[in-house]
């Protein structure tokens, strides 16, 4: 007896699936991308996930696309749609970090993570909705409203990339980018059930990106499989003159090191990640994910990260104070939003950024410019300053005996919408897992593991410094292992 296989639709196939027809002359980019634009206006409505979404521009570089496919050229982004969070400039398009600050702000020029990926090929649907100027655990400090999480309506997306996130797990386009600086990748990688990597501080170029905290921002992509996330960052990582902080460091080939044994692998499970504050559920996922990797011939040690519970009011005063240092440029004078009427320029000022910026960024401000002042910056900053040192060699320490560190990315599965608005400190523990690999400048990836009560979990995995092919292969293998990367939420 035949069966009959109803093919994927095209929005559930993965970037290496979608280059195979594309480049096999099965489907054309036109018609994938009509088939993103279709669904990002029908379903994006209720998630919230877009700013921007740019049809228009999309189609004509869909065209193009198909145009070198036609000739043989390009390789496997060519023809395929993404987005950007609206915290990379792209030239042509409002980059508004989610503020009303920049609502009115038309970027002339492509960040350096935009252009490597436009000449890839890529095509860009649009630019994804985050929490203002990236300052969030949850994507509701947006401007333009919060994001809804694709699984469940009523809950969060995760922050600041969670308009990246929901629109990759809602199958809205192919991948998207985002950036970290505490976890801002990872955390809401794990809260939508998509794959999420925060490469080693200094691997993609920040050109073009805007600043929140410059000694811990860091630009990745957010797809639905490692394999993917291979592919984009491929596109994305590499020296950057225009960028002081790019290291000058040769990129591997990710695809090639990726379906590498696992025999032997040292995994280090640090005490501090499995305590008081960790779901049970969370837990019980996490743990059923190492049991696999034993599985696939991994040794597992206990090993200890000392310093990791300062993570949280370390990287609270570093990043205000950096915040407060970048975001003195919007003033309302050069460009965004300038207040009406000013009575003069003292007036100017304080109108522009008062109506300009909302409360958490507001927050964050003050929080580092006190920080910073004469009299509290050595009690405050350098002690901060510090203390991240200590986090970093616990690190160091760490590698000497594993291969790579496992945990939770985030003590629990996606809250409700509007649970931690109005108890900031509660918001900032989301993060408490993922700081500390930001303060430290390493790389972290966040997959999918078992779901808890039909929400996503998400397993993180720490890697030395540019073993970000490492942290791709093993992530890889067990995506290869299990299904829990391939589940899909309803339809919104």
């Amino acid at each position: 007896m035949a069966y009959h296989i109803e093919p994927k639709p095209l929005h559930e196939l993965t970037i290496a699936e979608l280059a195979q027809r594309l480049r096999g002359g099965k489907l054309t980019s036109v018609e994938l991308t009509h088939h993103y634009l279709e669904r990002i206006k029908r379903l994006d409505p209720q998630l919230n996930a877009f700013v921007t979404v740019a049809a228009d521009a999309a189609l004509a570089a869909a065209t193009h696309a198909d145009a070198r496919l036609a000739r043989g050229e390009g390789g496997p982004l060519t023809g395929i749609p993404i987005a950007h969070k609206d915290i990379f400039c792209t030239r042509g398009l409002r980059t508004s970090c989610g503020s009303r600050m920049l609502d009115n702000f038309i970027a002339p020029y492509d960040a350096t993570a935009v252009e490597r990926l436009a000449a890839a090929g890529a095509v860009v649907l649009g630019k994804t909705n985050m929490d203002e100027f990236a300052m969030g655990s949850s994507n509701e400090t947006s401007f333009y409203g919060p994001v809804k999480n694709p699984w469940d309506l009523d809950r969060v997306p995760g922050g600041s990339s969670g308009g990246s996130a929901a629109a990759v797990a809602a199958r809205l386009c192919a991948a998207a980018t985002g950036t970290d600086t505490g976890g801002s990748i990872r955390q809401p990688a794990a809260l939508c059930g998509i794959t999420g990597i925060k490469p080693t501080y200094g691997r993609v170029s920040r050109w073009g990106m805007i600043a929140f905290a410059s000694s811990l921002d860091q630009a990745g992509p957010m797809t639905r499989s490692a394999e993917d996330a291979a592919l984009l960052l491929q596109a994305m990582a590499g020296f950057d003159p225009r960028d002081s902080t790019s290291a000058e460091e040769a990129v591997p080939d990710y695809g090639a090191q990726l379906g590498t044994d696992l025999a032997g692998l040292r995994i280090g499970l640090p005490r501090e990640y499995f305590g008081a504050g960790l779901d049970a559920g969370v837990a019980a996922s996490i743990q059923g994910a190492i049991r696999e990797y034993e599985r696939l011939g991994a040794r597992i040690i206990d090993i200890s990260l000392p310093n990791s519970p300062l993570s949280v009011p370390v990287y609270y005063v570093v990043a205000p104070a950096e915040c407060s240092s970048n975001l003195a440029r919007f003033d309302g004078v050069r460009y965004g939003h300038r207040c009406e009427a000013p009575r003069d320029l003292e007036d100017l000022y304080k109108c522009s950024r008062a109506e300009g910026f909302g409360s958490e960024v507001k927050r964050r401000i003050m929080i580092g410019t006190y920080a910073l002042s004469a009299g509290y910056y050595d009690a405050y900053y350098l002690k901060a300053q510090q203390i991240r040192h200590l986090i970093s060699d616990d690190f160091r320490r760490a590698f000497e005996q594993v291969d790579v560190i496992m945990g939770p990315t985030s003590p629990t599965t996606a809250f409700p919408l509007g649970a931690k608005m109005d108890d900031p400190v509660a918001m900032y523990l989301n993060d408490i897992y993922t700081i500390a690999t930001n303060l430290a400048g390493l790389p972290g990836i966040s997959i999918p593991v078992a779901p808890v009560d039909g929400m996503p979990v998400g397993l993180q995995i720490i890697g030395d410094y540019f073993q970000e092919g490492r942290l791709l292969n093993i992530a890889h293998r067990l995506q290869q292992a299990t299904d829990w990367h391939l589940a899909a939420p309803p339809e919104v």
